[in-house]
């Protein structure tokens, strides 16, 4: 069985920082774009960072470029999302997902703002920032 795990999320205050893990299986995650998604209270789910390794192609949403970095360890199978300088607005459920295929001169940007052709949604992990 396909499918992505989500972990690491918590209660942390203003400024303050959580690495999130997600642990694919079933799979290599390196065959996949792996992205990180979020659902704030009371708003729409949006990309917050993804990532295709097969050839870098990297995207962060505008809120979070120079905070977050997303990264990977293909020993462990697991895509990680190091949020730095955390804030309330960072607050909300995230989302590990994956996608396999993409069109030739597709990339992860477009994926990331519309989750078009999604494969695989883990079960969210929330993260609470208090101010």
């Amino acid at each position: 069985q396909l499918k992505v795990v989500e972990s690491g999320g918590g209660l942390v205050h203003l400024g303050g920082s959580l690495r999130l893990s997600c642990v694919a299986s079933g799979f290599s995650s390196d065959h996949y774009a792996i992205g990180w998604f979020r659902r704030a209270p009371g708003k729409g789910r949006e990309g917050v960072a993804c990532n295709r390794r097969r050839d870098g192609d990297t995207y962060y949403e505008d809120s979070v470029k120079g905070r977050f970095t997303i990264s990977r360890d293909s020993v462990k199978n697991t895509v990680y999302l190091q949020m730095n300088n955390l804030n309330p607005e960072d607050t909300g459920i995230y989302y590990c997902a994956a996608r396999l295929i993409f069109g030739p001169d597709t990339g992860v940007e477009e994926w990331c703002i519309s989750a078009f052709d999604t494969d695989l949604w883990g079960q969210g992990t929330q993260v609470t920032v208090s101010s």
